[in-house]
């Protein structure tokens, strides 16, 4: 059965999440530019959920996740890069369906 699709499931507490690629360069709220090769201390990055396991509670697939990029395992899946991390390494989640959160919008 050469090239036969798999269903890929997660298991357990994982969470399979793709890379929101920011933009090179970024400007700070003052309109002040910040090169893409600045290194000003650890950045969290955000991604879109794309898969979780069963024991998943609190995020759902299409949700923006807020995470430390350098500490997941990264995986291709038909050329396109992803994170595969435990629920508890997510920082924050960001959706429509909140029922308290810290009143700050995306």
């Amino acid at each position: 059965m050469p090239d036969a699709k798999l269903e890929i499931q997660l298991l357990h507490d994982r969470v399979m999440v793709k890379v929101v690629r920011e933009a090179g360069e970024r400007r700070s709220g003052g309109g002040i530019v910040i090169p893409a090769t600045a290194q000003v201390a650890k950045r969290l990055s955000w991604g879109e959920v794309f898969g979780v396991g069963n024991h998943v509670r609190t995020v759902k697939v299409a949700d923006r996740v807020l995470f430390n990029h350098e500490d997941q395992f990264e995986v291709e899946v038909q050329g396109e890069a992803y994170l595969v991390m435990r629920e508890r390494d997510l920082h924050a989640v960001a959706s429509e369906r909140t029922e308290h959160g810290t009143g700050l919008y995306l």
